[in-house]
């Protein structure tokens, strides 16, 4: 499950470009760690057992390390994981590793100066680069990067990406671009369709093999035949995976949504702050699985933008 802290972002990226023109939520109205803990308990009780924590940023929520730290204890999970952007995660590495954090996302969509500010209007890719370094001093072992990739920006950094991620021993993942920007920007014709981004890759360092994997999960996972580690691909627009998909996120406001384009979501924190039982939440639970489309939030299949910007879902 995909638990979001906050819908707030510290710098732009492919999903929340335009993101400062939109109204954040107050603080009264997020979900506090003992809810959020309270909720994780719930899900645990029904056979969830992995978390992870995501935004907006979620190092920008005050005290994160001590969510991890009480998400951890929570009997039934297993496993705390996060998706950050990595700018402020040089300062908190070490805390989340104490804390009990299993793994780390970090988005980056750029590996170049120029086309990182372009997507970011920042430049602090020194920072995220040191925020990765830092996870791994702290003694994180599992590292993933996930870039999102659009066509026209980011043909220049496949092939800079994957030997980043090659060199320093991190697993790459490449997203192809969805409808969940704020701007609402999206077009079929921006997609940089998997097959096409495999294809740079290949060109690059020969073949690629397939990694027999879980069908659960979104990736599409391949390894380097000179031993150079895996790539993977999330071909969420050319074919997607929905048929596979066991997620369920959990918004900064509350709110259970079983995909990223649900067009109708369960409202726990108006049920947990009424007063209400455990059991309540469970009927809130599998109401929400048992309403799940069949793809991309629809039963016609088609993709319609979310009415949700990706910052105010969870990544």
């Amino acid at each position: 499950m995909r638990i979001s802290v906050t819908d707030r972002c510290n710098i732009r990226c492919a999903y929340c470009i335009g993101v400062g023109a939109n109204r954040f939520l107050p603080r009264r109205e997020l979900l506090s760690f003992e809810e959020i803990v309270r909720i994780a308990g719930v899900a645990a009780t029904l056979g969830i057992g992995k978390l992870r924590l995501t935004g907006g940023e979620p190092l920008l929520r005050r005290d994160i390390d001590q969510l991890v730290a009480m998400l951890v204890r929570v009997p039934g999970i297993a496993e705390v994981d996060m998706t950050t952007n990595g700018t402020l995660l040089g300062r908190f590495a070490g805390r989340l590793k104490k804390a009990g954090l299993s793994r780390l996302n970090v988005s980056l969509d750029a590996i170049s100066p120029e086309t990182f500010r372009q997507l970011t209007d920042r430049d602090q890719l020194d920072r995220v680069l040191e925020g990765i370094s830092a996870a791994r001093e702290a003694g994180f072992e599992h590292i993933k990067l996930n870039a999102v990739a659009i066509r026209g920006i980011s043909e220049s950094q496949i092939v800079r990406l994957a030997s980043f991620a090659r060199q320093n021993q991190l697993e790459l993942r490449f997203i192809e671009f969805m409808p969940l920007d704020s701007a609402r920007r999206w077009q079929p014709d921006l997609v940089l369709k998997a097959e096409q981004i495999l294809a740079m890759v290949e060109a690059e360092f020969g073949p690629l093999e397939p990694v027999e994997q879980p069908q659960h999960g979104p990736a599409r996972q391949y390894r380097y035949r000179d031993g150079g580690g895996t790539v993977g691909v999330v071909p969420a627009v050319s074919d997607p995976f929905c048929q596979h998909c066991d997620r369920l996120r959990l918004t900064a406001d509350g709110k259970l949504r079983n995909c990223l384009f649900a067009v109708s979501s369960e409202d726990l924190r108006a049920v947990i702050r009424a007063g209400g039982s455990d059991e309540q939440l469970v009927d809130l639970f599998l109401r929400c699985v048992s309403a799940k489309k069949l793809s991309r939030g629809r039963d016609d299949a088609c993709l319609v933008p979310s009415d949700r910007p990706m910052h105010k879902i969870g990544g």
